[in-house]
């Protein structure tokens, strides 16, 4: 079952007596979770509602709870988060209940991820439904950021989205954590500027990194260690700059393939997968670096990953020698 399929099931009250709910992004687990747990009349969850984690509770106590009838309601709900974490045996115990679940009780089970290769989960889809939420796509985040902010009475200037979409953290938790954050600074509603989004969102790291990168296709030698040193400064692990930087050049070399096989710039976010917010910047740095480059580039991002993995080198030395070799690469 898809999300948009079981949202559906949820607002016709329909929910399906096994719920499996997993995948990355938290925010639309949490989500889909409240929005079930909404389908027990508030003033009948302190019967007919029950929440554990993991294995806090011994899976036959669980398969007990779930074999209780409702109290005043329609249906009973047993949520059970971590459940990526019961043993296999709790598995197969619980293997028998899904094989015949109780229909006046929803057993709701969260986890991170689940392996559909296991018999309890091939049986759990075919009586229940296995409902995976992904990590939207960089270019799917804008129109997330615009619904967001629109069902709170807010709207972001083109400028403003641009620079949220920059800025706003890994995940949605972290992006909607921002949002919450602007819209109380702007207040009563209204229209979110880009002053507002520099005053309140603040990203270095992702700023630092395509400024860096930008000193570099310049030859601004002395600006790209300056900000490499930021980066350190503030604790940023050495190997998730260099793997910044390696996603980083990895698109702009696709950019610039695209632009020398004459790909108009609308179809360039949408064949790089990013958000298209970003396409003039990325057009403007990947002009500044040729096919050999890009090449070279990448034999001496490998050549620091190995370094940085293996020798007893400092990394702050090696990345600076990596922002010197390829700063000084022939044009």
């Amino acid at each position: 079952m898809t999300p948009a399929e079981l949202g559906k099931t949820i607002r016709g009250n329909k929910v399906p007596p096994l719920v499996y709910l997993y995948g990355p992004e938290q925010f639309f687990v949490d989500q889909a979770v409240g929005q079930i747990t909404a389908t027990i009349p508030p003033d009948a969850q302190d019967f007919n509602l029950q929440v554990a984690h993991g294995r806090d509770i011994p899976i036959e106590t669980l398969i007990d709870s779930l074999r209780t009838f409702p109290v005043f309601a329609d249906r009973r709900l047993v949520v059970l988060r971590n459940a990526d974490k019961l043993s296999a045996s709790d598995l197969e115990t619980l293997q028998a209940y899904i094989e015949d679940p109780v229909p006046e009780s929803i057993l709701l089970l969260v986890g991170e991820k689940i392996d559909k290769r296991k018999k309890f989960f091939q049986q759990f889809a075919k009586h229940g439904a296995l409902v995976e939420y992904k990590r939207l796509y960089d270019n799917q985040l804008p129109a997330f950021v615009r619904d967001y902010v629109a069902g709170r009475n807010f709207q972001l200037t083109e400028d403003a989205l641009a620079l949220f979409s920059r800025r706003c953290g890994a995940t949605l938790q972290e992006v909607v954590g921002e949002l919450d954050k602007l819209m109380q600074y702007v207040g009563d509603g209204g229209l979110i500027d880009v002053e507002d989004v520099r005053q309140i969102v603040s990203d270095t790291r992702t700023d630092s990194i395509f400024d860096m990168t930008n000193a570099i296709g310049q030859r601004q030698v002395g600006e790209a260690l300056r900000l490499l040193g930021r980066l350190l400064a503030e604790g940023i692990v050495p190997l998730v700059i260099l793997s910044m930087l390696t996603r980083h050049f990895r698109q702009l070399w696709m950019t610039r393939e695209l632009l020398d096989e004459g790909v108009a710039r609308t179809d360039l976010a949408r064949r790089i997968g990013i958000n298209p917010y970003f396409v003039d910047g990325l057009m403007s740095q990947a002009r500044l670096f040729g096919r050999r480059q890009f090449k070279s580039t990448f034999e001496r991002l490998l050549a620091t990953d190995l370094a940085l993995k293996s020798s007893g080198g400092s990394p702050a030395a090696l990345l600076e020698q990596l922002l010197l070799d390829i700063a000084r690469l022939p044009e």
